[in-house]
């Protein structure tokens, strides 16, 4: 084997790994903004129903809560 074949080699787990980072981050935006839309349309007694006040809409999505 060659020095170039095993650095292409060694690089092709890398493009997948980041590859599948981005997809993560991508998901897990998605998923906190569909959360903060969801939450955004209650009312604030349903809010309050839940335990939660509008203030605290943006911990929950960060994870904070």
């Amino acid at each position: 084997m060659t020095a170039s074949a095993t650095t292409t080699h060694a690089k092709a787990p890398l493009g997948r790994d980041l590859l599948a980072r981005i997809g993560d981050t991508l998901r897990d935006w998605a998923l906190r903004r569909e959360t903060r839309l969801q939450l955004e349309r209650l009312s604030d007694r349903e809010l309050t129903d839940i335990g939660l006040c509008r203030a605290d809409i943006d911990g929950v999505v960060n994870g904070n809560f």
